[in-house]
């Protein structure tokens, strides 16, 4: 008997079943799986819509090849006719040509092509081997579908447990690396009152960046050194880690500690206690800032003391008095913690998002030019559950910052393989009742130049990553120790599976849905 089995009660066991039991595969789910700490929802009206769609489809294009319905959806054919089945229900949200869909060796060109593209993830992370704080486990249940919505955000995780191990950094590299078309990982941490949660020491990350970096050969790998105004020795270790470590940028929490309460908070414009760590990134030539904005529970104003400092109300003078200095406000300061449910209700009220809208508007407020935003997290959370949340989100930052002030980010590998993010954002198009309504300009093709610049070269421009005159990476990534470590692996290992593990219910009934 599975552990799942012990989460169910033994009425709700009566009325599921396996996901990977039901009558024929979607390379998509088309409806809720459980990883068996919840009950899921029946199929909705819409997804049996898309399911039926699809099954009709895929039936007649299979048929046109020769081909079983279930070997069509292993193809990617397969894929693009669910984001077409998808379309035809949910409006145009997902950028997909029908011809794919039909055309075999069409949509297989696109996916090796697309396979070759340059992406630099801004925010990836692993922690050390005897790491014991499971509190963090949260984020990979999250994203099994043990959120608010009860929507699995990775498929690929659904009906696993999730480990600490899950985080080391054998998994890293097979997540990011070998499961993923990421080129350049910047290499992440997170500052904890308590010393014994830290991720990674600023010497572990170092050492990472430059042991990964010699065996491929090329520049794969980036990192963050830590820092933190107000703590303890901060100035001493900024000045220690920009002379012998020289890390690629600086990370900071304005509310200390991300998970609670916090002894030493900071505004980023206080200038007695942050102004000096400014000066050392500013003579130390380390110039690229990442700063964690957002992300705060839904209780925030009662259950996290210090949520004023998560807010960007204190970047804009920041930001003039240090012009030769690049802020980079991770996650956008989207303010929900992976609970989107209120956000969207007052999304769909109001037209606006908690302070991400206050985020795209200090360009213009305060005349400046070095504020730039990244996805991570807020991505992942709102591409799976609410698509027009999350195309909004990418248009308001684009119009307010500038398409090339957005940069790419996963905060893999907490979510797992960041691939299901890199297809969802190659995919997602702002909606064109949208675009009219809000003067919003398309994010275009996967590979054209809004796409290919918020998924690398943005970032390449920050962390001086060499690129030729028509825009390409000068080092030849495809050849290196790195991508012959990742063609040996894909040569020996299975293909990938659209299969999905877990929970669904038997039948539908309205009074679920």
């Amino acid at each position: 008997m599975g552990i799942s089995e012990h989460w169910f009660s033994k009425d709700t066991q009566k009325i599921v079943r396996r996901a990977y039991e039901k009558d024929w595969e979607t390379p998509i789910p088309t409806q809720m799986v459980s990883n068996g700490e919840y009950t899921p929802k029946a199929q909705t009206s819409e997804q049996a819509e898309v399911e039926y769609r699809l099954k009709q489809s895929s039936g007649e294009i299979a048929k046109k090849h020769g081909m079983s319905r279930r070997d069509f959806l292993k193809t990617a054919s397969g894929m693009a006719a669910a984001f077409v089945a998808m379309n035809e229900v949910h409006g145009r949200i997902f950028d997909v040509n029908p011809a794919e869909a039909m055309d075999l060796e069409m949509a297989q060109a696109r996916l090796v092509a697309m396979g070759k593209q340059f992406i630099l993830d801004d925010q990836t992370h692993f922690v050390k081997d005897d790491y014991s704080f499971e509190g963090l486990l949260f984020l990979r249940q999250f994203a099994m579908g043990n959120n608010p919505e009860k929507t699995p955000w990775n498929q690929a995780l659904v009906g696993k447990a999730p480990a600490l191990s899950d985080f080391h950094f054998e998994n890293y590299l097979k997540d990011v690396y070998l499961d993923s078309d990421t080129t350049i990982a910047l290499l992440s941490n997170a500052t904890f009152d308590d010393p014994k949660n830290w991720l990674l020491s600023n010497d572990a990350a170092t050492k990472t960046r430059d042991m990964l970096n010699k065996i491929s050969g090329t520049r794969r790998m980036l990192t963050h050194a830590l820092f933190w105004p107000g703590h303890p020795g901060n100035e001493e270790d900024m000045e220690r880690s920009a002379s012998l470590l020289k890390p690629d940028a600086w990370k900071g929490y304005t509310v200390g500690d991300p998970l609670g309460p916090s002894k030493w908070p900071w505004r980023m414009d206080d200038e007695k206690l942050a102004y000096p760590s400014y000066q050392i990134a500013d003579k130390s030539g380390i110039r690229n800032i990442a700063i964690h904005k957002g992300l705060m529970p839904d209780d925030y104003e009662k259950a996290f003391p210090t949520w004023k400092f998560a807010t960007v109300d204190d970047l804009g003078k920041c930001a003039k008095d240090w012009p030769q200095l690049n802020f980079i406000i991770y996650h956008s300061a989207l303010r929900p913690l992976f609970d989107a449910v209120k956000a969207n209700a007052d999304f769909e009220k109001t037209g606006k998002l908690p302070w991400v809208e206050d985020l795209a508007a200090i360009p213009e407020k305060h005349g400046v030019n070095n504020v730039y935003g990244e996805i991570g997290s807020s991505f992942a959370m709102t591409t799976v559950t609410y698509p027009r949340m999350c195309a909004y989100m990418l248009g308001r930052l684009i119009k307010g910052l500038g398409a090339d002030h957005v940069v790419w980010g996963t905060d893999s590998i907490w979510y797992g393989s960041p691939q299901w993010q890199i297809e969802a954002f190659r995919r997602i198009e702002i909606p064109v009742d949208m675009q009219k309504k809000f003067g919003f300009m398309p994010l275009g093709m996967a590979d054209g130049p809004v796409k290919a610049g918020i998924l690398g070269y943005n970032s390449a421009r920050l962390y001086n990553v060499p690129l030729t005159a028509d825009g390409r990476p000068v080092q030849n990534f495809a050849a290196d120790g790195l991508a012959q470590v990742k063609a040996d692996y894909e040569a020996a290992g299975p293909n990938r599976s659209n299969m999905y593990y877990g929970w669904i219910r038997k039948e539908r009934s309205a009074a679920n849905v």
